[in-house]
């Protein structure tokens, strides 16, 4: 086994985006390495998480991470991860081990958020086994937009993605 292929204990250490308006949580499992070095949600630059959500929010896709966390803001859309610490290999969400999750009432208690999703079925599941008992609300499904899920395509992304319009009101 290579040093690269070994699990490592990762701590999340950026803050959520939200603020008081925010309608709707978007939860990913744990920044990637790409993420982590960039300090920032989605970071890799294959990822299709943010051109998919400026699509359905019908704005130009920014570039910077202030831009991004703009564009979610004035949208009603909070984004964060289930996890606040574990073990994993690279960003293979499949090698989690030993999972930490993040106290949701940070963003629960102080948002009135209408809707979680969750970015992926591992994201998904370790909200359910972990938050879902103290929150009380059901994760609603929407598919990875991870590089490693090219089998669904950016049009199929954007169909699944437009669910988070009918929580978001009049942002």
């Amino acid at each position: 086994m290579t040093e690269r292929s070994l699990p490592q204990r990762v701590v999340h250490e950026f803050e959520p985006v939200w603020n008081e308006q925010s309608r709707v949580l978007i939860l990913g499992t744990m920044p990637s390495p790409k993420s982590r070095e960039q300090g920032f949600y989605y970071g890799h630059p294959r990822n299709r998480f943010w051109p998919v959500l400026s699509q359905i929010l019908g704005e130009e896709c920014p570039g910077t991470a202030e831009g991004r966390r703009g564009m979610a803001l004035r949208h009603g859309i909070a984004v964060w991860d289930v996890l606040a610490s574990c073990e994993i290999r690279g960003a293979d969400d499949t090698s989690i081990r030993n999972p930490q999750p993040n106290d949701m009432g940070i963003i629960l208690d102080h948002a009135p958020i209408q809707a979680v999703f969750t970015t992926g079925t591992k994201a998904w599941s370790l909200y359910r086994k972990y938050c879902m008992a103290e929150t009380g609300m059901e994760p609603i499904l929407l598919p990875s937009t991870s590089p490693a899920n090219c089998r669904i395509s950016t049009e199929e992304l954007v169909r699944a993605y437009a669910r988070i319009l009918d929580y978001l009101g009049h942002c």
